[in-house]
C-alpha cells in the first residue's frame, strides 16, 4: 500500500524517497505536515512494523540558511540523548513522571542526517507519542506543567558541560547584536516607512540602553554558561493527552551553550500571552500574571536545584528582555525583506514584531508585581529542604 500523503509541500515521490534513507522500523504507510514552526518543514511519518502497531516519527528538512552546520546541529541532539540517557542507566535524577527526550535516527550510511542531491539536509526523530501541544496556555495548572516541564530538561542537562557542545548559532539571544543588526538594515532601508513601522522604530531607540544587562552579567562572572534548549516556546512543550502533564520538549535545533535566562524569558513571553503570538489585535495583548505565577512556581519546584542568587537577581531581566529580543528580530527581518522567519502574508513580521512590543510594555508596567513573585520564587527555594533538593 502506498503512503498518503496529506501535504502541499513536496511530492509524495520526493517525501517517500527521503524517508526510504533512514533506517525506519517498517513501510511508511502516511506522511502528513506537522506543525506550524518558521524555520524547518517538518513532517509526521506513520510506518507499520511487521507485526506490531503503526509508529510516528518525525521527518524535517533543516533549514541551512538558519543552520549552516547541519552536522554540528546534530551531533548537539545526539550529545543531549546519550547524556539523558547514561542518566538514565545510573538510576540518576529518577523523573517522577514520563519524561522524554526525542531521538535521531541514523540513515542507512550510518549518519544521523542525509543530504540529498541538490543539498536539502534531512533528518528524522522519535515522536513523543500520546501528546499534544498549545499555541497558549489555558489555565494556571497547565501553566505548571510548562514550567515544570522546562525545569526538569534543565534539571536534566544542567551537568551537561558545555565545552561538548557546538554552539551552532553564534549571536543567537545575544540582544547586542540584534541591536546591531537591526541598526545596519535600518541604514540600508529606503522604502517610506509605515506609522507602525515607525512606531517600532521608536519603541527599539527608547530602549537601547538595556539590551546588554544579561550578557553585561555574563561577562561580569555573575551568570555561567549552561546548556539550554534555546527556544523553549509554548509548542514545543510536549503535554500528555491524558493526564496533562509536560512529557517532553522537542524542536531541539537550538540546544548550545547559553544562559538558562534566555530559556526562561522565552517559555514566559510564550506563556503569558493569552493572544498569543500570531494574533492580529496587538493592542489588546497582555501579560498575564497569573499564569507567569504559576509558570515560575512549577519552574521554581525543579530549577530550585542549580538555580543561583544571581539567577533570580536577573529574571525579571530576563522576562523583559525576550520579549523585546523577539520583537526587535521580527522587525529586524520585515525591514530586510523576510529573510528568516517563515511569513504567510506581506506585513506578517512586522504584526508580529507589535505584538512582542505591546507584550514588553506589559510587562514593564507590571514591574513591580513580577519582581514580588519572583522575590516569593526565591524564599520557597531557600525554604526547601536540604534532603528535597
Amino acid at each position: 500500500m502506498r503512503p498518503v500523503i496529506e501535504t502541499s509541500v513536496g511530492s509524495r515521490q520526493r517525501l517517500e524517497a527521503v524517508a526510504s534513507r533512514f533506517a525506519l522500523p517498517g513501510p511508511v504507510v502516511a506522511i502528513r505536515e506537522l506543525g506550524n514552526g518558521n524555520v524547518n518543514d517538518t513532517y509526521l511519518v506513520t510506518v507499520r512494523p511487521a507485526g506490531k502497531a503503526e509508529k510516528h516519527l518525525v521527518l524535517q528538512r533543516i533549514n541551512t540558511r538558519v543552520f549552516s552546520r547541519p552536522d554540528l546541529v546534530m551531533g548537539n541532539i545526539l550529545r543531549l540523548g546519550d547524556h539523558v540517557e547514561a542518566l538514565r542507566r545510573r538510576g540518576a535524577r529518577r523523573a517522577a513522571r514520563r519524561w522524554e527526550v526525542p531521538r535521531a535516527l541514523p540513515a542507512l550510511d550510518g549518519v544521523h542526517h542525509w543530504v540529498e542531491e541538490g543539498g536539502d539536509v534531512w533528518r528524522t526523530i522519535t515522536f513523543v507519542e500520546g501528546s499534544r501541544s498549545f499555541d497558549t496556555i489555558g489555565d494556571p495548572a497547565q501553566a505548571r506543567e510548562v514550567g515544570l516541564g522546562l525545569g526538569q530538561f534543565h534539571a536534566l542537562i544542567s551537568d551537561l558541560p558545555v565545552a561538548e557542545l557546538a554552539d551552532t548559532l553564534e549571536g543567537f539571544h545575544v540582544t547586542p547584536g540584534y541591536l546591531a543588526q537591526f541598526q545596519r538594515v535600518l541604514r540600508r532601508t529606503a522604502v517610506p516607512l509605515t506609522p507602525q513601522a515607525q512606531h517600532c522604530i521608536a519603541f527599539i531607540r527608547a530602549r537601547e540602553a538595556f539590551v546588554s544587562v544579561l550578557e553585561d552579567a555574563k561577562a561580569a562572572g555573575r551568570l555561567p554558561l549552561r546548556p539550554i534548549h534555546g527556544d523553549p516556546k509554548i509548542n514545543n512543550v510536549m503535554m500528555d493527552v491524558d493526564s496533562g502533564a509536560a512529557i517532553a520538549l522537542v524542536d531541539l535545533d537550538t540546544v548550545k551553550p547559553g544562559l538558562v535566562h534566555y530559556d526562561i524569558g522565552d517559555c514566559l513571553r510564550s506563556g503569558c500571552n493569552r493572544l498569543g503570538e500570531e494574533t492580529d489585535d496587538w493592542r489588546s495583548v497582555q501579560f498575564d500574571l497569573t499564569l507567569c505565577e504559576a509558570l515560575l512556581e512549577g519552574y521554581g519546584a525543579v530549577a530550585h536545584q542549580f538555580l543561583t542568587p544571581a539567577d533570580y537577581d536577573h529574571l525579571f531581566d530576563a522576562i523583559r528582555l525576550i520579549a523585546f529580543e523577539l520583537g526587535l528580530r521580527f522587525f529586524t527581518d520585515h525591514l530586510a525583506g523576510d529573510v528568516y522567519f517563515k511569513i504567510s502574508r506581506p506585513g506578517h513580521n512586522l504584526q508580529r514584531a507589535l505584538v512582542q512590543f505591546r507584550l514588553t510594555e506589559s510587562i514593564e508596567a507590571q514591574a513591580p508585581q513580577i519582581r514580588a513573585i519572583v522575590e516569593r520564587l526565591r524564599l520557597a527555594a531557600h525554604a526547601v529542604p536540604p534532603a528535597a533538593a
